[in-house]
């Protein structure tokens, strides 16, 4: 049985998509965030880091997004459903994997980061700076640069169905959480492909079977 070891409100909930995507039977062990945000010590019980996502399989632990995904669609997606038609396809299916968490999701964390600088825990005294502080490294530098990213995802979207080209690939499953955090932190104004393409995904049913399973994503307030 593959457990999956699952923080609320976090990367892990594509990992879920994919396992009801391929309709693997799983388990979910829930570690509830801390005041802090932070994931509990019970993680690092089953991984040194103490970080989702990370899952176990017999006795095997498989730790970090993309490895998930790659461990699970190699062993367990034997129809191929997953996997690109072609080299092109192949190429921007890995691309993307890597790209989420590289280049965009590093940007999402810190424009997240710098917009509580002037919120607890930081004392209520610094709370005037910091809030300054963080909203001019947000304008003078982040949203340049996430800018620059909507701008990249969107353009490409406009000439594909899918990251990877006409079928839905790992590109999908691994784009999906940053793409969701753009839209919770700043919106997806003038990017109607991007719009449709997390429609496409919210509306199928393997989708709506991991939020059922895993409990709906606020990533605004995380």
């Amino acid at each position: 049985m593959i457990v999956v070891h699952h923080l609320n409100n976090s990367r892990s909930q594509r990992i879920l998509w994919l396992l009801e995507e391929l309709e693997l039977p799983y388990e979910i062990r829930r570690y509830p965030r801390q005041a802090n945000m932070l994931a509990p010590e019970a993680l690092k019980q089953v991984h040194p880091l103490g970080k989702a996502p990370v899952i176990s399989d017999g006795n095997r632990v498989v730790a970090e997004s993309g490895a998930i995904l790659e461990y699970l669609a190699d062993r367990y997606d034997a129809q191929q459903r997953l996997t690109p038609q072609n080299e092109e396809e192949a190429l921007q299916s890995r691309y993307w994997l890597h790209y989420a968490e590289g280049s965009l999701m590093p940007l999402v964390v810190m424009r997240l980061i710098f917009s509580r600088m002037g919120k607890p825990p930081v004392p209520w005294l610094l709370r005037p700076i910091g809030a300054a502080f963080g909203n001019g490294v947000r304008k003078g530098f982040i949203d340049k640069q996430l800018a620059t990213h909507r701008e990249f995802i969107e353009r490409h979207l406009t000439t594909h169905s899918w990251f990877a080209g006409e079928r839905l690939t790992l590109a999908d499953f691994q784009m999906s959480f940053p793409v969701q955090g753009l839209a919770a932190r700043g919106g997806l104004n003038n990017m109607p492909a991007t719009q449709d393409w997390l429609a496409n995904i919210m509306r199928r049913p393997a989708w709506q079977r991991a939020i059922q399973q895993g409990g709906e994503l606020d990533l605004a307030a995380e």
